[in-house]
């Protein structure tokens, strides 16, 4: 009896690993493909690069941390129908950044700046812009977008809760084939993988329309946000998620995969929120990530690209809006002090009405404002 209980324990554990692994599909999938359907960008070099970055991240950090694209360098490259080297140079440059910082030590002050209530004010603001975006996805076929919602929402009370995500996509792939709905995506014109370099006028370019914007939201949300909630989800292993190590790994990432056609990358709270939600608890979540995105790029031809081509929008909308409220949700909204609840609303309401940048300001003003208040009612008595 207790050898049948180890192994049904050792399957569900190994079934949420493999689910983990693809739980954050609804951020990574939408930017990546849509950075080879509309710029044509080589999807051999993309894959690749995300592909090497999670096997090193499971070797490095021996737990599921996620891998994903810069959001508002791929967002504003697609938006904006950008070139290759523009992508190319942020991610580079993007990588420069995050070396100097961590080995400076600067990226460990400022994480000590970073009180919790400021750290959960940013995660709060991010997981909404997360389900927004979910939700302006699902719009697409409401019906198959809320039926994956209820049913990844109520996975968590079902037996074999582990292999509900893999089925929801399994199960979208399908109707959208047997429904006649067009393709997501359009692959047809995705370039071929080559090495290459980006020109003068792209540098300065990138530096300005793609770095400045992308800086405040890695070093929060992909360095110091997910420093912390690594920190929380893994307290045993905590000296491994010091906030240096994240802008490190994210750092020589880019710098070194960038000339051979990857992507700007990074780690992210929400993805990882989403990869322990769905199961992921140790380096076979990435390694098995990793080794998905390689023999993608390996194998990539007519009849994977028409695969991910059919994986429905709704579908990737509905894994976005489980990830936004994993990561938008904190105990510290019941049983946080009222000041702290405060840091926690002004921070996020700036974050989502003005910029990330400006949220991170207002909560560190108020935690310093605070603090100056509690050494002057100190010295008064």
């Amino acid at each position: 009896m207790r050898c049948e209980i180890n192994r049904f324990d050792n399957v569900n554990k190994i079934s949420g690993e493999f689910s983990g692994a693809f739980a954050d599909l609804g951020t990574f999938l939408p930017l990546v493909l849509g950075l080879i359907a509309l710029n044509n960008f080589s999807p051999q070099g993309i894959f690749l690069g995300f592909g090497f970055f999670a096997l090193f991240t499971a070797f490095y950090y021996r737990r599921p941390m996620p891998v994903q694209p810069m959001k508002v360098i791929s967002a504003l490259v697609i938006a904006e129908g950008m070139s290759f080297g523009m992508l190319q140079a942020s991610a580079i440059l993007m990588g420069i950044i995050l070396l100097v910082l961590a080995y400076s030590g600067i990226i460990q002050w400022m994480a000590k700046q970073l009180s919790p209530a400021i750290s959960i004010g940013i995660q709060l603001a991010i997981g909404l812009q997360l389900i927004w975006l979910g939700g302006v996805m699902m719009s697409e076929t409401w019906f198959i977008g809320l039926l994956a919602f209820c049913l990844l929402f109520a996975s968590r009370y079902m037996p074999m809760q582990y292999l509900v995500m893999p089925l929801v996509i399994i199960l979208g792939i399908t109707w959208q084939y047997t429904s006649g709905t067009p393709p997501s995506f359009n692959f047809t014109q995705a370039s071929a993988w080559q090495l290459s370099w980006p020109n003068s006028n792209e540098w300065g370019s990138a530096a300005m329309l793609l770095v400045l914007p992308q800086l405040a939201l890695t070093l929060t949300n992909a360095v110091i946000a997910v420093s912390a909630m690594a920190k929380d989800k893994f307290p045993e292993d905590a000296a491994k998620f010091e906030p240096q190590q994240f802008a490190k790994s994210s750092g020589w990432a880019n710098l070194l995969l960038a000339p051979f056609g990857a992507s700007a990358m990074c780690h992210g709270a929400g993805g990882l929120a989403v990869q322990y939600h769905f199961g992921a608890r140790t380096w076979l979540t990435p390694t098995i990530f990793g080794s998905t995105c390689i023999l993608i790029a390996i194998f990539w031809g007519q009849g994977i690209a028409s695969a991910l081509s059919l994986i429905p929008l709704a579908v990737l909308g509905s894994l976005l809006v489980i990830a936004g409220t994993q990561l938008a949700w904190s105990k510290r909204f019941i049983d946080g002090k009222p000041f702290c609840i405060f840091v926690i609303f002004s921070t996020a309401i700036t974050c989502l009405f003005i910029n990330t940048a400006v949220g991170l300001a207002v909560g560190v003003l108020l935690e310093l404002g605070r603090h100056q208040w509690l050494n002057v009612a100190n010295t008064n008595k």
